[in-house]
């Protein structure tokens, strides 16, 4: 297959790094499958470092990665070889540009470089230069609706001969992925149906995701009150009325402490009011599972002349919705939902 042209990469990039968004994979977060799939994928091709590689417009993800681990400061030394790198400690991200996963994605299709010193274009790539790299074989990870989100990919530090075998079944190792993305999307369709119940709440609800509060969903009259911002804004920035009475301070609370926080009698101008209102916002931190952390925040704003949702009403909505996000799973946060 032909590689894209310059434009048809920007384009095909931000298309990519969308639905990244809404899988609720452009983030560096590791995950156990991700991990086992890469540890598989060395284990088969018996390669010493191998990653599943997402790309967005920016940098790539490595939320993905097996790497040999060893003791001390001693290398790990592998079946045929020793690597001269201990990656350990290796951050999860990279440059959108370094490496050969994004010629990977560029081109659409399996690169397997058996010598990077026979190719003069990749014979100076910093992975060679940083990480002795020889050898690569990288299989694009299309998800399931043919979007290229990525690589599953797998290195050397010696040249390496990847048989037809080989390549094949990294292809099918890749394959396997597609009912993890089968299974974000179905629980995004029951996300928007939870969404459709907060979508007639007669008060402002938004969820934000991670410590920068990434704004996943807000609802109707949460645009009303405080205005209308695009999915994905950073909240801080898109809302900076919130932001200078508190509100996301008190976020930034129930987040690192796993426990609701609240700012009473917050008194402010709406868009929907000629007067100000006295509002009492409730943050509560969302986790998807009993076990597992809390990654987002719903914020529930009452207003205190509304006398029929006071505080004990806010406090039983939160612990409501809280339960219906543990009920989804592991894709409750995957977004999909635009801002009001």
């Amino acid at each position: 297959m032909e590689s894209l042209s310059p434009e048809q990469h920007r384009a095909a990039g931000q298309h990519r790094t969308q639905r990244l968004r809404i899988l609720g994979l452009n983030t560096l977060e590791a995950e156990a499958t991700f991990d086992r799939v890469a540890r598989l994928a060395a284990t088969f091709t018996q390669s010493p470092l191998a990653m599943v590689n997402f790309i967005n417009d920016e940098r790539q993800m490595f939320r993905g990665m097996y790497v040999p681990t060893g003791s001390g400061d001693e290398p790990v030394d592998t079946a045929g070889g020793g690597i001269p790198f201990d990656l350990s400690g290796l951050a999860r991200e990279a440059p959108g540009d370094y490496g050969f996963c994004p010629h990977v994605v560029a081109q659409q299709s399996q690169l397997a470089l058996e010598d990077v010193f026979d190719y003069p274009r990749f014979k100076g790539n910093p992975l060679v230069n940083d990480l002795g790299v020889r050898s690569y074989l990288g299989t694009p990870l299309r998800d399931n609706t043919g979007v290229i989100l990525g690589t599953v990919c797998v290195a050397d530090v010696k040249p390496r001969t990847w048989d037809p075998q080989v390549r094949q079944g990294m292809q099918e190792l890749s394959e396997t992925l597609l009912s993890e993305f089968k299974l974000r999307d179905s629980l995004l369709a029951q996300q928007q149906e939870l969404f459709a119940v907060f979508d007639g709440a007669p008060f402002p609800i938004m969820l934000t995701e991670g410590p920068e509060h990434l704004l996943r969903y807000a609802n109707g009259k949460q645009g009303q009150s405080f205005g209308r911002v695009p999915q994905f804004s950073l909240g801080r920035e898109a809302l900076p009325g919130l932001d200078e009475i508190g509100v996301f301070q008190a976020m930034d609370d129930a987040l690192r402490t796993g426990r609701p926080t609240s700012v009473p009698r917050a008194y402010l101008r709406t868009y929907d009011s000629p007067t100000p209102q006295d509002f009492n916002f409730m943050c509560t931190p969302i986790r998807t599972s009993p076990s597992a952390p809390f990654k987002g925040v719903l914020t529930v704003a009452m207003n205190t002349a509304d006398q029929g949702y006071a505080g004990a009403e806010s406090q039983a909505f939160a612990a409501n919705v809280q339960q219906r996000f543990e009920q989804l799973g592991g894709g409750a946060l995957s977004g999909g939902v635009p801002a009001r």
